[in-house]
């Protein structure tokens, strides 16, 4: 049933503005590629694999004519889907997801705070390395969703951690760049994110600097024209719940074609709906 819709709908017409992602469908590194519309929010292709290889297929399909209209692609880090899209499409403009760069910034964090946890215990101190272990989700969670509790072990970690709470510092000012509504305050929070990571004394922040430097174009881009791989989390989300209620699929093909019914516009016209 499936097959013969995607016989008769063209999915890829149209198409402008595109987010790409992977997702994992299977334990033992099993993904799948899928790109959604941002326009309409439809699932419009997705195939196994996660490398270049694989995502030269969706523009392969798409030819020569298609590729030049798309005027925007949204996509996390990885370097093989910047490099097919310059290859492929290089009018489009690359944006970096939001929530990948962000992410980046909740790791060098957490990885701050396990390192304090592990020096206090080295050193005896293993009541206050217990109370730190314990911060996690007040320094992770985004602020308005912060408990009391929560809100409390935060104002106790800038009274008496003041390396902790400068890299919890560095994780929201970063995420800050991306709700500025002028690109011009965007650049320069940027540019002074960057040069505070760089001499903040934190390593895994100052490894963060050089990515988010090599990568700052690409930021800017995505708060200058506002995208974001929102719609692909939203799709991956979906595939999560499918492979669970199903409790799991065998095949990438078989996932592929429930998403497609269920995400991708598939679904045939049925008795007694609109």
């Amino acid at each position: 049933m499936v097959a013969d819709r995607a016989g008769k709908i063209d999915r890829l017409a149209g198409l402008r503005r595109i987010g790409i992602d992977e997702i994992s469908y299977r334990k033992g590194q099993r993904y799948l590629l899928c790109a959604v519309d941002h326009d309409t929010g439809r699932l419009v292709w997705a195939a196994k694999g996660r490398n270049a290889t694989t995502l030269r297929g969706l523009f392969d399909l798409l030819g020569q004519q298609r590729c030049a209209q798309l005027t925007h692609v949204s996509a996390d880090g990885a370097q093989w889907i910047h490099d097919v899209v310059a290859e492929r499409a290089p009018q489009a403009v690359l944006c970096l997801d939001a929530f990948h760069v962000v992410a980046w910034a909740t790791e060098a964090l957490d990885q701050v705070r396990r390192d304090m946890v592990n020096r206090l215990r080295a050193g005896g101190h293993h009541d206050e390395a217990t109370a730190l272990k314990g911060s996690r989700w007040a320094l992770l969670k985004n602020p308005p969703n912060l408990t009391g509790q929560q809100r409390t072990t935060l104002a106790g970690i800038a009274k008496a951690n003041g390396g902790l709470y400068r890299a919890y510092l560095l994780k929201e000012q970063l995420r800050a760049i991306f709700q500025a509504v002028e690109l011009a305050d965007a650049r320069a929070l940027l540019g002074g994110w960057i040069a505070w990571a760089r001499r903040c004394r934190l390593e895994p922040f100052v490894k963060l600097a050089k990515t988010i430097k090599h990568y700052q174009p690409l930021i800017l881009n995505a708060v200058a024209h506002g995208l974001s791989n929102a719609r692909s989390e939203a799709t991956n989300t979906h595939l999560r719940l499918l492979t669970r209620r199903a409790y799991g699929y065998h095949s990438p093909e078989a996932l592929i074609a429930m998403a497609d019914l269920t995400r991708g516009g598939l679904c045939p016209p049925l008795p007694g709906r609109s």
